[in-house]
């Protein structure tokens, strides 16, 4: 990736999640494209599925299953574009292991056609931008079918951030759900394997990157959620 790129990433991450939420986002090596070496560093989690990459775009039609990467991951910002055809039903797990549901063992970002009859009757923490079974969203910001969209999600401590199409949905902290870890163990975790499901129907994604974040607040931080030389508002432009 040249240097363009690597800023330009930055710059949009930045905006996303502000550039002081805590501490001052600085990677440890770049924001790196997860697609950049082809399938290598992804790995086949449960059934066989069907996941290709063609022209920078890795998509999946039928099976089921899930896409891992090979690597475990604690804290860090992934940005990502997805495209689903109407009904389409997928999802983003977070510090997952590879045993059990990845939903529950650790922790799915849902991906959904909000605008289909099919799931009209779902409950609010079923939609788009949702932690699955957790938490709704603070609002609906998914776009139609057949669109490509975007999702950047922040995973630091206890705490995690999801942005949808520019939107703010999710802003939480996992120790705020200690009725749920009977049913969602994931929520007690802190690192694992980023996942990308395959629900049967088409889906398709590209432009992954992610970007390893400190584990410590430095000492600049402040409470206000900003590191005292920038306050840029929480949101994707």
């Amino acid at each position: 990736m040249c240097r363009m790129e690597v800023l330009s990433v930055g710059v949009a991450l930045s905006l996303a999640f502000g550039v002081g939420s805590c501490s001052r986002i600085q990677s440890r090596g770049g924001s790196d494209s997860l697609l950049s070496t082809g399938m290598v560093g992804w790995q086949q989690i449960g059934e066989e599925g069907d996941w290709k990459l063609e022209n920078g775009v890795l998509s999946a039609e039928g099976g089921s299953g899930w896409l891992s990467t090979v690597r475990e991951y604690d804290d860090f910002l992934l940005s990502l574009e997805f495209r689903i055809p109407p009904g389409g039903n997928s999802g983003v797990f977070l510090r997952t292991p590879h045993d059990g549901n990845p939903a529950y063992q650790g922790l799915e970002i849902q991906i959904l056609d909000d605008r289909a009859e099919k799931w009209s009757e779902l409950r609010p923490e079923q939609y788009t931008g949702s932690i699955y079974d957790v938490q709704a969203p603070s609002e609906r910001a998914a776009g139609k079918a057949g669109q490509w969209q975007k999702m950047v999600i922040e995973c630091r401590g206890s705490r995690v951030r999801v942005a949808v199409n520019g939107q703010k949905v999710i802003d939480t902290d996992m120790s705020f759900y200690p009725y749920k870890v009977g049913t969602h163990p994931g929520l007690t975790r802190r690192s694992g394997y980023i996942g990308l499901q395959n629900h049967g129907s088409k889906v398709e994604f590209r432009n992954i990157r992610l970007r390893s974040l400190p584990t410590q607040c430095e000492s600049t931080c402040r409470t206000d959620g900003t590191n005292g030389t920038s306050n840029v508002p929480w949101r994707h432009s």
